[in-house]
């Protein structure tokens, strides 16, 4: 049996990974730490207070005496750093605020959590990046987990920043921290500042859908359950030291995303707005998921066509969750 926080898990994909580790059944016992800022909210995590294996803390991963409070409270032995600021639009608006959250508040959890397992061979410490670490491609292949970090916004810098960290801890202390990087992730509970909820939002209410420069960005989009079970594959199974990339192999525009939205509600592509592009917009992620593959046995099950119609039928059905996440202030 494990012992596990996982920071940031009212965020999009900590709830998500919550419920997922959960359903799987047995003994593991889980702490959700999260700050509770504009982006991470009860709401996502409501349906699992009542959880025999479960437990939930209103804390900062910068607070190192918070962080080191929950970690002798209950005995953890695994974390899971879900907790970040991720909004490259917000980024660019407020760098600090990224680099302080993403930087120095991993390192801060690192740091209790290295201090706290002098006597824990087994642990492991999880950090969950992101393939904006790796900068843009061009038009054809893919990055690996050898390929150099390039990040080209304040938010993959910043996330960059924190990877190296962590194989630095793993190198100078033998810390046990695994880094995972995943393309664009979709589902429930996503905030909807980001692109896929937008989207759907804006068609639900028939407003425009702003589209940033010509669309023609690409994206690696991969479902929650998908990255969701590749964690917990890497958390099973994954060796310290590593950096695992979890890809979807499903590439697709923005613009063609936000066809495909339009189509599945009945709505027209005049609602489709063009504006102004964002600066430093990279334009071709993909990931090779080869080694996580190969490795850990790990691979995507869900086909786009089918979770993104699950997905505008969840944020449809949805409308409290809704109206509470888009008006919520930092």
């Amino acid at each position: 049996m494990s012992n596990v926080l996982v920071a940031g898990g009212a965020g999009f994909i900590g709830s998500n990974y919550l419920r997922t580790a959960l359903d799987q059944g047995g003994g593991d016992f889980f702490v959700c730490a999260d700050k509770l800022t504009y982006a991470g909210s009860m709401e996502n995590v409501r349906d699992l207070m009542d959880h025999a294996r479960f437990a939930f803390a209103q804390a900062d991963i910068c607070d190192g005496a918070a962080m080191a409070a929950l970690l002798k409270q209950y005995d953890i032995d695994t974390v899971i750093n879900f907790a970040a600021q991720t909004h490259v639009d917000r980024s660019i608006a407020t760098p600090d605020v990224f680099f302080h959250t993403n930087v120095i508040g991993a390192q801060t959890l690192m740091e209790t959590a290295r201090r706290y397992w002098f006597d824990k061979p087994d642990a492991r410490f999880i950090q969950i990046s992101t393939d904006e670490v790796y900068g843009a491609l061009p038009e054809t292949g893919r990055f690996t987990e050898a390929s150099p970090l390039m990040p080209r916004n304040p938010y993959a810098a910043s996330k960059a920043a924190a990877d190296l960290a962590a194989l630095s801890y793993h190198h100078t202390y033998g810390f046990p921290a695994i880094i995972t990087r995943s393309g664009n992730n979709y589902g429930p509970y996503q905030h909807p500042e980001k692109f896929i909820p937008r989207m759907i939002l804006c068609a639900l209410e028939n407003e425009p859908l702003p589209v940033y420069g010509d669309g023609l960005h690409v994206r690696d989009w991969l479902h929650v359950t998908d990255h969701c079970a590749a964690i917990e594959a890497v958390r099973r199974r994954g060796q310290a030291g590593q950096v695992y990339n979890i890809g979807a192999d499903n590439e697709q525009t923005n613009l063609d995303v936000a066809r495909t939205i339009l189509s599945a509600l009945g709505k027209p592509e005049t609602l489709i707005r063009h504006v102004d592009d964002r600066p430093g917009h990279d334009r071709r992620y993909a990931l090779n998921s080869g080694k996580i593959t190969s490795q850990l046995q790990w691979s995507p099950r869900t086909a786009f066509a089918e979770a993104i119609a699950d997905t505008i039928r969840w944020y449809r059905e949805n409308p409290a969750w809704r109206r509470k996440m888009t008006f919520r202030e930092e």
